[in-house]
């Protein structure tokens, strides 16, 4: 992962929480998700990456400022108990992972459906073969991170062999 990339999740993230709850985000600076989090994450939306690009990305907030962002975002109390608590928070990881994908100028990229994990002391295992960042975030509603791991798609097919696969289906 290049620092581009780490650059198209945190504008993104200001865009979401700018035009979508009137909430302005400060960044803080990225780290290794092998680092000590710097807050216990009770909320957390999941993302998957495929194509040229494949990970995951994940948005992870302390119950607290998950419910302060889902009030800012659908103006209305909600308990996390509640089926829309988690699509809310799972169309803000859609939110800002789509317009992060859409930064990634010449990739075929595609995001996976949203999972939303709710529960204390949960923690989202990333993929082992891709280096994870945590980029923090300070808004009015509270601290909150996202991660995201993800990393180049290996190519499919050797292009010579692209071509020797490509004689056999002509010759057959």
């Amino acid at each position: 992962m290049d620092a581009q990339q780490i650059t198209s999740f945190v504008v993104s993230t200001h865009q979401v929480f700018s035009t979508m709850l009137s909430l302005a985000v400060t960044a803080g600076k990225p780290y290794t998700c092998c680092a000590v989090p710097k807050f216990e994450n009770e909320v957390s939306g999941i993302i998957g990456m495929s194509g040229d690009m494949q990970g995951m990305v994940v948005l992870s907030f302390p119950t607290s400022t998950a419910k302060n962002v889902i009030r800012a975002f659908t103006g209305m109390d909600m308990e996390p108990s509640s089926p829309d608590f988690a699509d809310a928070v799972g169309e803000l990881v859609n939110m800002i992972s789509g317009a992060a994908k859409a930064k990634f100028e010449g990739k075929n990229v595609s995001i996976s459906c949203p999972s939303v994990v709710i529960g204390k002391g949960h923690k989202v295992q990333q993929p082992s073969d891709a280096v994870c960042i945590t980029i923090p975030f300070e808004c009015p509603a509270g601290a909150f991170s996202v991660e995201v791991a993800i990393k180049s798609a290996k190519s499919a097919a050797n292009p010579a062999n692209s071509n020797q696969h490509g004689a056999a289906a002509k010759a057959a």
